[in-house]
């Protein structure tokens, strides 16, 4: 099993187009409980993302600026002064938008999340058009899968189904998302590739490798002639 964004994601999704207020885009996000906008241009196309932290920084540049002009302008960039000045969606967004497709796996997504330090992806179709969300809650609800499904997928669709092994050679425990491998895997590298195969299933926690690999039948070189 491969998750995907389209599984998950919300599609009911709140938006902004960029010239909401800051008024506006606050008392939204006061009022749908969430920490996030994707910004939208006329032709709802996604083009930005406008949140919590961009209004909070507005708030903070502007009175800090007030309160101490010159030092503090001296140390930020130009830009970001411009943008926490900034009034509308538009103006306060970061662009551009890191968005993910309906197609795209949802360890895709995490990755994004984790790199580029975000909460939520908008999710757009082949036209950039504006189709769901999906958030931390989303991906890491891959991990609500039973105990009993993983093992059975395991022993089914990996060991059987993918690797062509007798799943009677081994002994497969899942508890809690931890998976346990035991058994005699036909050769060393077969046994590895099965380790590594269900390690990036969908739902697992963990992977402790029990498993007794065969050991390398030592090759002696004959000596001398062979005629």
């Amino acid at each position: 099993m491969s998750a995907k964004v389209m599984d998950v994601m919300t599609r009911k999704v709140v938006a902004v187009h960029t010239g909401a207020s800051f008024k506006e885009i606050a008392a939204t996000l006061r009022d749908r409980r969430v920490s996030a906008f994707p910004v939208l241009d006329d032709a709802g196309t996604v083009i930005g993302v406008v949140s919590e932290a961009d209004l909070i920084t507005k708030e903070a540049l502007e009175a800090n600026d007030e309160a101490h002009p010159g030092p503090l302008s001296g140390l930020l960039h130009r830009r970001d002064l411009e943008k926490a000045r900034g009034a509308t969606a538009g103006e306060l967004m970061s662009t551009p938008a890191v968005t993910v497709r309906p197609d795209d796996l949802v360890s895709h997504a995490a990755h994004l999340m984790h790199e580029r330090r975000v909460k939520r992806l908008p999710v757009t179709d082949a036209d950039g058009k504006l189709v769901g969300i999906i958030s931390r809650a989303d991906v890491l609800s891959v991990f609500s899968r039973s105990d009993r499904d993983l093992r059975r997928e395991i022993t089914e669709d990996i060991i059987l189904g993918r690797f062509l092994a007798d799943p009677t050679t081994f002994t497969v425990i899942v508890k809690d998302g931890i998976v346990t491998l035991e058994g005699n895997p036909e050769t060393t590298p077969a046994g590895h590739d099965i380790v590594a195969a269900v390690r990036h299933l969908e739902g697992v926690v963990a992977v402790r490798d029990r498993l007794s690999y065969p050991t390398a039948a030592e090759y002696v070189p004959l000596s001398g002639p062979l005629f």
